[in-house]
């Protein structure tokens, strides 16, 4: 194993002016407590000394880890799974408000997971392609709908062509290759292309009263931690510009819950719940304090 990720500089803006600002623990796989500091400049934080990019892949190896398997192992879980057919009706009416394509419009799910997004928008006549690193997660892909999904080394495959859409559903905050992927991004996307970025937000009311027990810092399969002005710089860094940004509601709940069995070691729906539903409140007033936001971005 190489010895891990230690930044001197700020992934995203290359920084110097970065510092530490909470100690996390691995929940669900290692157990190991992982640093994160931030960027005095850009404002992302980043989880620090971070396993390789060839050696991360232990780090996902947990049948509790749902995008892979689809587990509906614990109560958590299982509510999830229930509101995901809610959310992909959500996401779709979302993309294609944002769609000038006339007819079989094409997209590309970066980061696809076993495939339940395309498969959703295949069954609403796209054109859909998917790309995941997980080989666990691409024969699920085969197994439960009968999608083939490219492995990772296809997103920077000079034939892979050009897309109306393109999204990426809680994906960047896991690629090593921060601008090196924001500068693919551009080149697969259409002239009047969109596309579609969603990740947690430590600046959410729910992160703020969990600290390090908040759910979605999930070190060190997150490498990255942004916020509304850290995104708008990074995307301004790479010539992309922000339409909108939209709140996702339904995270509060899972990422509330999540945090509250990491606090106590119970879970508890009730407490979490609670906290989802404060936090969303909060968000009708404070949009961009929501826990996950989506950032719907153009060339």
């Amino acid at each position: 194993m190489s010895s891990p990720i230690h930044y001197t500089t700020c992934p995203a803006c290359d920084s110097s002016d970065i510092h530490r600002v909470l100690a996390t623990k691995d929940h669900t796989v290692s157990h190991k407590i992982f640093e994160i500091w931030e960027c005095r400049r850009c404002t992302m934080r980043f989880t620090q000394d971070v396993p390789q990019q060839n050696d991360i892949g232990a780090y996902y190896q947990s049948d509790d880890y749902i995008s892979h398997s689809n587990t509906s192992k614990g109560l958590v879980n299982r509510l999830y799974l229930k509101v995901r057919e809610r959310s992909l009706k959500n996401k779709r009416k979302l993309v294609q408000g944002y769609t000038n394509a006339e007819s079989m419009p094409r997209l590309l799910d970066v980061g696809c997971g076993i495939g339940a997004f395309m498969d959703h928008m295949r069954q609403h006549g796209w054109l859909t392609e998917g790309i995941e690193p997980s080989e666990v997660a691409r024969e699920n892909a085969v197994k439960q709908y009968g999608l083939y999904v490219y492995p990772p080394d296809k997103f920077f495959d000079p034939t892979l062509g050009n897309f109306d859409v393109i999204t990426m559903w809680h994906v960047l905050e896991h690629v090593h290759l921060l601008n090196e992927y924001m500068f693919r991004l551009k080149e697969l996307l259409r002239p009047q292309g969109t596309l579609f970025i969603a990740v947690p937000n430590y600046t959410s009311l729910d992160a703020s009263k969990y600290q390090e027990n908040w759910a979605a810092y999930d070190v060190p399969r997150h490498l990255y931690h942004f916020s509304p002005e850290s995104m708008r710089l990074l995307l301004e860094k790479h010539g992309l510009v922000l339409r909108s940004v939209k709140p996702m509601w339904f995270d509060s709940f899972y990422v509330s819950m999540l945090s509250e069995k990491y606090k106590t070691g119970k879970e508890s729906v009730l407490k979490g719940g609670i906290m989802g539903s404060i936090s969303n409140l909060n968000t009708l007033f404070h949009k961009e304090q929501c826990s996950s936001l989506i950032y719907v971005i153009g060339k």
